[in-house]
């Protein structure tokens, strides 16, 4: 693998794998009713699946962060971020498509629902995306050498 690749495989690691620490830690300090009430504002899940996502996914997020952090599994790794934030992108879309005035949950702030959240949220997509993409690339070309 090039150092290139290398070093902008390590460099997408790290700053998706924080900003998924980060997301867990700001909601693992809260009550987790509190960020339940931020999912239940999207108006997609029933009233059971609202407290399975506000109970499960802090730690979810907290996984894949220090597996992407701590370069575990990260091809792996990559693709579950991929997959989480292709479901917070459509999510935060289809809020705003249909002019739902909530707060984005994201970082368990006030952050209200905007063109620079999906914006944002659409960046962290696209690079966790290239990382998923040259994971692949550079296990398949270690293969190949080896």
């Amino acid at each position: 693998m090039s150092k290139l690749r290398w070093w902008l495989i390590l460099a997408l690691r790290l700053f998706i794998g924080a900003i998924f620490v980060y997301a867990a830690y700001t909601k693992l300090r809260m009550p987790w009713m509190l960020f339940a009430m931020s999912v239940d504002s999207y108006q997609i899940l029933p009233e059971w699946g609202v407290e399975i996502v506000a109970r499960v996914l802090p730690w979810t997020e907290l996984i894949l962060g220090a597996l992407l952090i701590l370069g575990l599994v990260v091809r792996w790794a990559a693709v579950g971020s991929t997959a989480l934030l292709t479901v917070f992108f459509s999510a935060i879309v289809r809020a705003y498509s249909l002019g739902l005035t909530i707060n984005c949950g994201c970082f368990s702030t006030n952050e209200a629902l905007n063109k620079v959240t999906i914006l944002r949220d659409g960046s962290f997509l696209a690079a966790s995306l290239i990382l998923t993409i040259l994971a692949f690339l550079a296990r398949r070309r270690a293969r190949q050498t080896a």
